[in-house]
């Protein structure tokens, strides 16, 4: 494990950021309804002696820290998440939610109290010159309270020159970060197609305009929008996560109505663009030409979230000097996940980070029942977030 002096002086007080991480995940809180828990970082970074902005997209705040010599020009951003998500939580261990429904089943607990050990660590050393900016934002998981700090004037009020995150991945052990050059999490969208035929008796399909075979086909021919219009270097995925046939049970009874619900996830604006308009156009064609009529309604998620490539570097070397550089990954997959951490990238260069936590394989990946964020690199992402402060705003020797 990381010997780095940041990463050491958080294992200090470990004990004390395992306590708040539990306490945190025991107590949920769903997007801009954050209160607890922006109470409780609120009042540990004024506990450090940092400066603390409140009511930023509701629930969210800045801490503002200045180095040696006071503020200089030179500044980065630091940006973690604290929203829930509504799920139940299948595990037993003390810590568990309290909540029923909500749950940290993303580990935004865990990036909470990784962003206030660096804080502290950053606050009681002040090995930088100029300005670092805490950022807790609410409402990762859906409403996208990143791009609601941004409207309320976030960089204007707190003008990061870069930024960075951090998030926790299942899938890579302990010890080990990922960064990538380029597009790390895909753009998030969601369509809804309602295919409108005619029912009637299962057993007279021709008096019929059968709702239902007119969804299997229209869900086989959309697994071709990627197959057969995005390059094949390039990367999309269009899936339909949900059938409904308006609540019918009975088993000779065609349905008046077929809804449909998907996603598309995309890297690149002309792809996403593609992917749009070809799942328009099949599904209206697909139903005209069985003589029904299909509607679609289609809504953008979140953008990529694209790493910038010196930033990205730059991660990189931090992480080499905190991991090692065997335990640090650039030749990686980005992830069809969306994150509105992109809507802070397009405004401002940096990169997001995964931070190898173990246990994917023992079937607690993100967003499952039995999911629980490791405490035992909390120092280590901790210690890393901080370096990357010390790095980029170094003391002038």
């Amino acid at each position: 494990m990381s010997k780095h002096p940041a990463v050491e002086a958080v294992r200090g007080f470990h004990a004390d950021l395992t306590g708040i991480r539990r306490d945190i995940h025991a107590h949920p809180e769903p997007g801009f309804e954050e209160n607890r828990t922006a109470q409780i970082v609120a009042e540990r970074l004024e506990s450090f002696g940092i400066e603390v902005h409140r009511g930023i997209a509701k629930t969210g705040l800045v801490g503002v820290l200045h180095g040696r010599g006071g503020p200089n020009g030179r500044t980065i951003g630091l940006r973690a998440d604290m929203d829930c998500l509504r799920m139940t939580e299948a595990n037993t261990f003390a810590h568990r939610s309290t909540y029923h429904g909500l749950m940290h089943g993303c580990g935004h607990d865990g990036h909470t109290t990784m962003l206030l050990g660096a804080a502290r660590y950053l606050a009681a050393t002040r090995r930088f010159e100029g300005t670092a900016y805490f950022i807790f934002q609410p409402a990762e998981e859906g409403p996208g309270g990143g791009a609601v700090m941004i409207e309320e004037g976030l960089f204007e009020r707190f003008p990061a020159e870069r930024i960075f995150g951090l998030h926790n991945w299942p899938e890579l052990p302990p010890g080990k970060i990922a960064i990538v050059d380029g597009p790390a999490m895909a753009a998030c969208d969601e369509f809804r197609i309602a295919i409108k035929g005619r029912g009637g008796h299962a057993a007279k399909p021709h008096h019929l305009k059968d709702p239902v075979l007119i969804a299997a086909h229209l869900i086989t021919a959309l697994q071709s929008v990627v197959s057969r219009n995005v390059h094949p270097l390039d990367s999309a995925v269009v899936s339909i996560a949900q059938v409904d046939t308006s609540g019918s049970t009975a088993f000779n009874v065609i349905p008046e109505r077929v809804g449909m619900l998907g996603t598309a996830r995309t890297f690149r604006p002309g792809t996403r663009d593609t992917v749009e308009e070809r799942i328009k156009r099949l599904a209206h064609s697909i139903a005209e030409a069985f003589d029904a009529e299909a509607e679609v309604q289609y809504a953008r998620g979140y953008p990529a979230t694209v790493n910038d490539t010196a930033q990205a570097a730059f991660a990189t070397d931090v992480a080499r000097k905190v991991f090692g550089s065997d335990n640090v990954l650039t030749d990686v997959f980005p992830t069809m996940g969306g994150e509105d951490f992109a809507y802070m990238l397009e405004k401002r260069p940096g990169a997001y980070c995964w931070l190898g936590q173990g246990d994917g394989g023992a079937g607690r990946m993100l967003h499952t029942a039995r999911y629980d964020f490791n405490d035992e690199v909390l120092p280590l992402g901790a210690g890393f977030l901080a370096a990357l402060v010390e790095e980029a705003l170094p003391v002038a020797k």
